[in-house]
């Protein structure tokens, strides 16, 4: 499971580190950054984080799945 915290859609509302302090935090610009290890212990309250966003600039992809926009392979 990956993370996927949007910059450009973050308003810095803090609502993610609130929940999860050792995977969220903000940088000088109060924009989210992830700073953690993502386990599946943390899954939970990732999904909860990713609910409470109010821009909705969190998402949740499986391990496998590449980051929007990263081109992938062509398969055979």
């Amino acid at each position: 499971m990956r993370i996927i915290a949007d910059r450009l859609r973050c308003v810095g509302a803090g609502q993610c580190s609130l929940v999860l302090p050792e995977i969220f935090d903000s940088d000088d610009e109060g924009l989210v950054v992830v700073i953690g290890e993502v386990t599946e212990a943390d899954a939970d309250g990732l999904r909860h984080a990713v609910r409470i966003c109010p821009v909705g600039a969190l998402s949740l992809r499986p391990d496998s799945s590449p980051a929007p926009g990263t081109p992938q392979a062509a398969g055979r």
